[in-house]
């Protein structure tokens, strides 16, 4: 069960990402969501977006570390196209698989 905690920093972290770019799926997944999280455990999201480019990734690599900063915690992000799921590698790799049927959707 997640956290309602969690589930507000991850609301504020797709707040600030969705002013500077669209989101198409966003969800935590991994020890958060299995509730097998120590109190020093990341919080791990994954982010699908239409496009992505260097500068896009910059961004929501800083706001993670923003928000994580402003909330005592490292958020780690896994985040990809839509274009890479459907014909790149990251669609067969397995964690997707993972995310997609245990990640709970923000």
């Amino acid at each position: 069960m997640v956290k309602s905690r969690d589930i507000q920093i991850v609301k504020e972290f797709r707040s600030r990402l969705e002013a500077i770019m669209p989101i198409l799926d966003l969800r935590i997944f991994g020890s958060r969501v299995k509730d097998t999280a120590t109190e020093d455990s990341d919080l791990d999201v994954f982010i699908k977006v239409p496009q992505l480019d260097r500068s896009h990734r910059e961004k929501i690599y800083y706001l993670a570390w923003e928000v994580g900063f402003e909330h005592n915690l490292v958020i780690s992000t896994f985040v990809v196209t839509e274009n890479q799921i459907k014909s790149g590698a990251v669609g067969a790799n397995p964690l997707l698989s993972k995310v997609l049927s245990e990640g709970v959707i923000v």
